[in-house]
């Protein structure tokens, strides 16, 4: 290129500046075109919602039947280190040790871990805290700094690991006509005794659970004496003698549809009326009669 040359830049570099005739202005939603969209993102959260909340409640009731058959896989544990003998849910009975002291109320007591670590079933769990509460129970109570924090525990014993007072439908720990257990090696059917279950948290008191078996298989006479939980869409956990654990599904409004108010107590011991076939399950899965 020679000295002093210079491009014809009109050539090189054409014009630039757009043709401001042929382009349109842009143009946002209508207030019509975002309220479809937004009735549009409502419907679908609506049909999405549901379906998570069952999602969820079902992975709660998997880890829940996991923490029951941790629990009772330690009860079985404990059975074979002392010769037998097997934990059960009441003070006072001879040569044999409650599964877990305290009561569960809505005092600061129910959130004190001590009754936890001083179970003689601790270390047959491998000191594992959160194996004892379902996680979907969500009864808090107030400690002395005011602050709001959970109870230890969701889950009591079967009472035919007791006296079973409840079980012939009266208050009686001298009744005759179904088999309670004091040794492994005793228990009739391993497959269908529960040991643990999740007790409603507007029922559960102290570390037993009583169901009625006489008169369970009649929906006339079916009474209800504590209620199992039904966190899980209606269900709850229970874990086995054989070390088996499984959800209950439960088939009557009564127990099905129990209220979770956490604070105001269940009226306890009251006719099954359309839950007496979820009571018959519990007495099919609680003892047999005495021969």
């Amino acid at each position: 290129m020679g000295a002093g040359y210079m491009p014809n830049q009109s050539n090189t570099f054409p014009d630039c500046q757009p043709d401001m005739k042929n382009i349109r202005p842009s143009r946002g939603f209508t207030l019509i075109e975002l309220l479809v969209v937004i009735a549009i993102i409502a419907i679908l959260a609506g049909m999405l919602l549901p379906a998570l909340s069952k999602a969820k409640s079902k992975a709660q009731g998997i880890l829940c039947m996991n923490n029951l058959k941790q629990l009772g896989m330690g009860f079985i544990m404990y059975a074979g280190d002392w010769n037998d003998v097997l934990l059960t849910c009441l003070n006072g009975m001879p040569n044999r040790a409650n599964w877990i002291q305290g009561n569960l109320g809505w005092t600061e007591d129910s959130a004190d871990l001590r009754y936890l670590t001083n179970s003689p079933m601790w270390s047959y769990v491998g000191a594992a805290q959160e194996i004892f509460k379902c996680p979907a129970d969500r009864a808090m109570v107030t400690i002395a700094s005011g602050e709001r924090v959970p109870r230890i525990r969701s889950n009591s014993m079967s009472q035919v690991f007791g006296y079973g007072e409840w079980l012939d439908k009266a208050n009686n720990r001298a009744q005759t006509k179904w088999r309670v257990y004091s040794k492994e090696s005793s228990i009739a059917r391993p497959t269908q005794t529960h040991v643990f279950v999740d007790e409603h948290p507007d029922s559960i008191n102290d570390a037993a659970f009583a169901n009625a078996c006489t008169g369970a298989w009649d929906a006339g006479t079916a009474q209800i004496i504590d209620f199992p939980a039904n966190y899980h869409n209606g269900a709850c956990g229970f874990a086995f003698a054989d070390g088996h654990a499984e959800i209950k599904k439960w088939t009557g409004s009564k127990i099905a549809n129990a209220p979770l108010r956490y604070g105001v107590n269940l009226q306890l011991n009251v006719p099954a009326e359309d839950s007496w076939v979820d009571v018959r399950w519990m007495a099919e899965n609680t003892t047999v009669a005495r021969n």
